[in-house]
């Protein structure tokens, strides 16, 4: 079962976003309509556009013309040095700013190539300071790990803050320059990374929050998902092989029937599955957002035995490097390479890459309930493992200061076993705490103060980006006019489920407002005096669980102060919401 209502009547779909006849998390191949045949494209079309010079892939001459920037300054400069040739960041590290941005070669240093190892300087927000990306498969992590980050931004005071992002993960803000090869060097020594988070690279690999410690798993995607990083990044050493693609790329393992990984919005995705007495997965590709296109992930029709799930990520990833465009970086996400060469002619190119160049045809055996409600993980909750619970902890928009990831890192260590797990909705899992000492650590002031286990009902499922108080894209501001937004909503009607909201401060949606029951994407528009304002376009019926599907524009440009009386509309009519002064009326008559 869904975990959104149905509407009586579609919304038409906006241009930038589309559906694919209707593609569900399902992995039968029947749900997509039939391939064009892989003979249609030319040979020459199948010819690798990238080739292996000096440990580094680089695009060959004859396909360099029509190159995007990017693309020329990955040529110019191999952006992986940063990350495998110690003496290239040093170097950097000692410049100052002024002498950086008198140079073309290093303004391109710190403004792209440095997010090959997960910085992304601030330039238009906070000059000269650095977001830091971390690689954390799976979203889990340790309290020695939490206590390292929060000691980092600490360092920076009102300029340091963190986020727990929508792919399991953790942001710290605030970083300058000429601190990064200490930093490095603590990740190191805790066992983090940020190499290869950013650009033209694979993100963090993500996975079901409660692996392991899930009663109604179906498997521990924890292993497979430190399996992928470990490919992707070569043990945290960095991966020349995958760190030229046309685009960013994401990958998902699904170990849940929850589909708490979100797989259809990613560009590859294993869908437990057996086969022949077997278990593996079958394979979702091609999912993805953008400003101009927002697609879900079809079926590749391919199965592949747990044992190989690296394989198979290598050979997806190889096909998309050797064959990706690199024109126009809004047709380079992997969804247009399959829809030049037909599902059957990429199938048959990542054949091609396999081990002993075969791929098995998927499954009927999906592991996954078509019919599950999908649960919530906020609050107390039983483990698979007697007299274990875990705890669920609401974190509004994902936004921590340095004392609350001290004061986390402490809970985990106090109460747990020193772990915690982050969600692809920003919020954090605690896991393995004994029962008996539930109602000791539900009565920390931190729990009742700011990481809520009950949040109120529209507030726990809020997301949103970074937005333009950081973020150089974003038109508008997110995570606090999120929560405003919320909480005069909250004022006015009575909500009788949740109804996840989310926020993105521009096209790039980083905030997923695809996936939500309600999406704002921000914009500027005019207001009923005709003044130029931040506004947001307002989306609407996003799915998750076991009938994921994209939701579709339902309102443009709406002002950002006109907002709240939209939302109410929308809660009233589409989601059975009461009126406050209904509900009081009501009250008082029975």
């Amino acid at each position: 079962m869904s975990s959104s209502l149905r509407f009586p009547a579609p919304c038409p779909l906006p241009a930038r976003c589309h559906r694919r006849g209707g593609v569900s998390a399902s992995t039968t191949p029947a749900s997509v309509s039939p391939p064009p045949p892989a003979s249609s494209v030319a040979p020459s079309r199948l010819e690798p556009r990238v080739e292996e010079r000096s440990g580094f892939w680089v695009v060959k001459e004859e396909f360099r013309g029509g190159i995007n920037p990017q693309e020329k300054i990955k040529i110019e400069k191999e952006p992986m040095k940063f990350a495998m040739e110690e003496s290239e960041l040093a170097g950097l590290a000692k410049m100052s700013m002024q002498e950086i941005d008198a140079s073309k070669a290093t303004k391109d240093d710190i403004d792209v190539r440095l997010k090959w190892l997960g910085l992304f300087h601030r330039r238009k927000h906070q000059y000269g300071r650095f977001m830091m990306r971390l690689k954390l498969p799976n979203g889990v992590t340790t309290s020695q790990q939490t206590r390292y980050l929060a000691s980092v931004i600490k360092g920076y005071g009102k300029e340091g803050c963190a986020d727990v992002t929508t792919r399991q993960n953790w942001q710290i803000r605030g970083v300058q320059l000429p601190d990064v090869p200490e930093i490095l060097q603590g990740l190191a020594d805790v066992g983090l990374t940020s190499l290869q988070s950013g650009m033209d690279n694979v993100r963090n690999p993500v996975g079901n929050p409660l692996a392991g410690i899930d009663p109604h798993e179906i498997v521990d995607t924890r292993p497979y998902t430190n399996l992928l990083s470990q490919l992707i990044t070569a043990n945290g050493q960095g991966n020349p092989a995958f760190t030229n693609l046309p685009r960013k790329w994401n990958v998902a393992v699904v170990g849940s029937h929850d589909l708490f990984e979100h797989p259809h919005i990613n560009d590859l995705a294993y869908m437990p599955a057996m086969k022949n007495g077997r278990f593996g997965f079958n394979l979702l590709v091609g999912g993805f957002f953008s400003p101009k296109r927002c697609e879900e992930a079809v079926p590749l029709d391919a199965w592949v035995p747990g044992d190989d799930v690296t394989a198979a990520c290598k050979a997806v990833l190889e096909a998309y490097r050797d064959l990706g465009t690199r024109g126009n970086r809004q047709k380079t996400r992997m969804m247009w390479l399959i829809d030049e060469l037909g599902i059957e002619g990429f199938r048959s190119e990542v054949e091609k890459r396999m081990p002993q160049q075969v791929l098995e045809r998927s499954s009927p055996e999906d592991l996954v309930q078509k019919n599950w409600e999908r649960r919530d993980y906020l609050g107390v909750q039983p483990q698979k493992q007697a007299g274990l619970c875990f705890v669920g902890l609401h974190v509004a928009v994902g936004r921590v200061q340095a004392e609350d990831m001290f004061e986390l890192a402490r809970l985990a260590e106090v109460y747990g076993s020193g772990e915690l797990r982050l969600t692809v909705e920003q919020n954090i899992v605690i896991p393995n705490i004994k029962e008996t000492q539930i109602e000791t650590l539900l009565n920390e002031p931190i729990l009742k103060e700011r990481f809520s286990p009950s949040p109120p009902i529209l507030m726990k499922g809020l997301v949103a980006c970074t937005g333009n108080q950081f973020c150089g894209q974003a038109i508008i501001e997110t995570k606090a006019r999120a929560l405003k937004v919320t909480e005069e909503v909250e004022k006015r009607v009575a909500v009788g489920r949740p109804v996840r909201m989310h926020w993105t401060g521009c096209p790039n949606t980083c905030g997923q407002v695809q996936v939500a029951d309600i999406g704002f994407m921000g914009c500027m528009t005019r207001d009923s005096d005709g003044k130029i304002v931040e506004g947001a376009d307002v989306y609407l019926g996003g799915r998750i669980g076991s009938d994921s599907h994209l939701g579709v524009l339902y309102k443009k440009g709406v002002p950002c102060k006109d907002l709240v009386p939209v939302v109410v509309d929308i809660l009233i009519n589409h989601f059975g919401a009461v009126p406050r002064e209904m509900e009081e009326d009501d009250d008082i008559g029975n």
